[in-house]
C-alpha cells in the first residue's frame, strides 16, 4: 500500500513515527512551509519536516492545493492512501477522489462532537469527563467524514490541555496504526455521523485568558487547565495581571462579591467565586518574575486583604 502522508505539527509527527516503525510503504511527505520561530524569527521546520528528513523521506510543502501542483505531485506518487494529521490545510475534492482507498484523518475528539480546531482544548475547557481520538475518511465538508474506529479515554480531573494532548497524541497513532490494518485487510467499518448531534470548536485566543470569577470552582479550575499550555489564564489581583497555573476548590463559603481576594497566605491566595464558594491560586506567574507557588510570591510580595 502506497501512502502519502499530510501533518505538521508534534500531534501528526507521531504518527508519522508510528507508521515509520510499522514499515508502512511512505511514498512522500507534505507539510505546510517553513515559518519563523522564536525570538530571533528563524525559519523554522515543521515537526513533520524534520522527522521526515531524518528518516529519508521526500518532503513537498505547497503552498496552496488548490493551484494544480500539489495535485500533479501526488499523481506522480501514485498513493493507494492519503493520511492527514493536523495538516491545517483542506484537501480540495480533486485530491479527495485521487487515492483508491480514499482518503482517512486522525481527530482529537470523538466524533461528530467537536469538529473544528482544538478539540482536545475544548473538552477540558467544558469540563468533559471523557473524550477521545477518532479515524475517519475526509469528506468535502471539515470532519464530517464516516469514522472508522474511535478510542475513548477519561480526562484528569486537573489534566491540562496540554498533558491530554500528549495522551491523545500517542493514542492517535495507535488508532492510525488499527485504521489501516483494517484498510489493508478490507474489513474498515465505515459509520455515517450523526449530523444532529455535531458540535464545533473554535481557535483559542488571548482574549480567552481572564477568569470569569462568577463561574463556580469546577468551572474555573477546568478553565485553568484548558487553557494550558497556551495561552495561559490571567487573573488581576490587587492591581497587578498574573498568568494562573494552578486552582483549588476550597470548602469555605463568602460572601464577599467574586473576584475578591478572602485571604492570601501559606496556602495561597484564596479568590471568591461566584457561586458562593472560593478557590486556591496555588500556582502563578507575575510580569517579568517565573512560575512560582503563590505561597513563595506572597513572601516578597504581600496582599492585602480588605
Amino acid at each position: 500500500m502506497r501512502i502519502v502522508f499530510m501533518g505538521t505539527p508534534d500531534f501528526a509527527a507521531a504518527s508519522l513515527q508510528k507508521l515509520i516503525d510499522e514499515n508502512y510503504n511512505i511514498v512522500g511527505v507534505f507539510t505546510q512551509p517553513d515559518k519563523p520561530r522564536g525570538r530571533g524569527m528563524d525559519m523554522a521546520f515543521s515537526e513533520v519536516k524534520t522527522l521526515a528528513l531524518e528518516n529519508g523521506l521526500t518532503v513537498y510543502q505547497p503552498t496552496t492545493l488548490r493551484d494544480g501542483a500539489a495535485l500533479a505531485q501526488l499523481k506522480a506518487l501514485q498513493p493507494d492512501l492519503i493520511v492527514v494529521v493536523a495538516y491545517g490545510k483542506i484537501l480540495p475534492a480533486e485530491i479527495l477522489n485521487l487515492p483508491p482507498l480514499g482518503c482517512i484523518n486522525v481527530h482529537g475528539s470523538l466524533l461528530p462532537k467537536y469538529r473544528g480546531s482544538a478539540p482536545i482544548q475544548w473538552a477540558v475547557l467544558n469540563g468533559d469527563r471523557t473524550t477521545g481520538v477518532s479515524t475517519m475518511y475526509l469528506a468535502e465538508r471539515m470532519d464530517a467524514g464516516d469514522v472508522i474506529f474511535s478510542a475513548e479515554t477519561e480526562i484528569g480531573e486537573r489534566e491540562t490541555s496540554g498533558e491530554l494532548f500528549d495522551r491523545l497524541m500517542d493514542m492517535g497513532a495507535q488508532l492510525l496504526h488499527k485504521t489501516l490494518c483494517a484498510i489493508a485487510e478490507g474489513s474498515a467499518p465505515r459509520t455515517p455521523q450523526n449530523e444532529a448531534e455535531a458540535t464545533y470548536t473554535t481557535m483559542l485566543d488571548k482574549s480567552m485568558c481572564p477568569i470569569d470569577w462568577t463561574k463556580s470552582p469546577r468551572e474555573i479550575g477546568k478553565w485553568v487547565c484548558g487553557l494550558q499550555p497556551w495561552p495561559v489564564a490571567t487573573a488581576e489581583i490587587a492591581g497587578d495581571t498574573f498568568r494562573i497555573f494552578e486552582v483549588e476548590a476550597t470548602e469555605n463559603r463568602t460572601g464577599r462579591a467574586p473576584g475578591s481576594v478572602v485571604s492570601a497566605g501559606k496556602a495561597g491566595i484564596e479568590i471568591a467565586c461566584g457561586t458562593g464558594e472560593t478557590v486556591l491560586i496555588t500556582q502563578l506567574q507575575a510580569a517579568g518574575k517565573k512560575r512560582m507557588r503563590a505561597a513563595d510570591y506572597l513572601l516578597g510580595h504581600p496582599i492585602r486583604v480588605d
